[in-house]
């Protein structure tokens, strides 16, 4: 069953009359409306492709948190080969909403580490609805580590809408651990890619997105906080959020402008929910491409050119 967003309703209204013409055809042998329906079809077409033509930045956050996008599962499924999920982070415990461990892409060995959201009530509370912990955090340390040791890619699926804020992580470290995360994203001498699959949210993101390139989907957000957040902060109310969401920049097409974006990955028409194979297809032809980028780069180089990129960041694009 398909899901639609707010400012889809129109939209519903023709498909659910195009499904209603065809559930009569099928229930009543000789009647032809294949031409009726057809034109519906015609109709939403025309009509999805000048919503996602123009959608505001609060649309786009509201695309980027679809609950019917591929996550982060779906994305190592069908990307990558013989994945070993590692767990833990050797000092508390494991953290679900953080997944990793080695695999192929293209059968080339990497370290593959994503945020997890969940695609059910029960997943998502499994995985806490994507929101890390400070051993979630602990436990990417642990496998960029590994991957620096061993001179494997790392590849990092972000889709967060932060950090866990609640009273236990806090209590075991929570901005230590994202602050030791974002540190070692900038040390290893290895590939460190980074794909916004969804929403990138706060230091939750960043954790896992301070890399050589920062690629994000079409539709995806990136942002130091949420439009909700913002507006509670800024105006006290959180009903402000269409203003931060403009104001915040959040948008793959203004952080591009912004030098923070190096990439931005073309979504199906509608969006990733709307045909999630091609939308990981897409994604798994801009990896390859980033990883050739830095075929022949050294340690030295690979540190020194994510030192400057970050260090950069701010200099341009301020007045677009």
């Amino acid at each position: 069953m398909t899901h639609y967003l707010d400012f889809e309703k129109p939209l519903a209204e023709i498909e659910g009359k195009s499904e209603e013409l065809r559930a009569m055809a099928r229930s009543s042998e000789g009647m032809d409306i294949e031409a009726e329906a057809r034109a519906l079809d015609k109709k939403a077409t025309n009509l999805l492709k000048d919503l996602y033509a123009k959608l505001t930045p609060w649309r786009k956050c509201q695309v980027a948190r679809h609950p019917d996008r591929p996550h982060c599962r779906d994305y190592i499924d069908a990307l990558f080969t013989e994945y070993t999920p590692l767990a833990g982070d050797r000092a508390f415990g494991d953290d679900h909403a953080v997944m990793g461990g080695l695999a192929r892409f293209n059968d080339r060995p990497v370290v593959v580490i994503g945020h997890e959201k969940g695609n059910d009530t029960q997943s998502r509370l499994t995985h806490n609805f994507g929101m890390a912990r400070p051993e979630g955090y602990r436990k990417a340390i642990r496998l960029m580590d590994m991957a620096d040791r061993f001179g494997l890619p790392v590849i990092t699926l972000v889709d967060t809408p932060g950090a866990y804020p609640g009273k236990g992580a806090e209590e075991r470290g929570q901005s230590e651990a994202i602050a030791r995360s974002t540190e070692k994203c900038l040390q290893i001498g290895v590939p460190l890619l980074s794909v916004i699959i969804g929403e990138g949210g706060s230091g939750g993101a960043v954790a896992f997105a301070s890399a050589n390139r920062i690629a994000m989907l079409e539709h995806s957000v990136y942002s130091v906080i949420s439009p909700e957040g913002c507006a509670s902060i800024l105006w006290k109310n959180a009903e402000k959020m269409r203003e931060a969401a403009e104001a915040l920049r959040l948008t793959a097409q203004d952080l591009k402008k912004l030098g923070i974006c190096d990439r931005i990955i073309p979504e199906p028409l509608g969006g990733a929910h709307r045909d999630g194979h091609a939308a990981i297809a897409a994604v798994g032809e801009a990896i390859e491409a980033m990883l050739g980028e830095f075929h022949k780069a050294s340690p030295e180089e690979l540190v020194a050119a994510r030192r400057k990129k970050f260090l950069e960041m701010g200099s341009k694009g301020l007045a677009a």
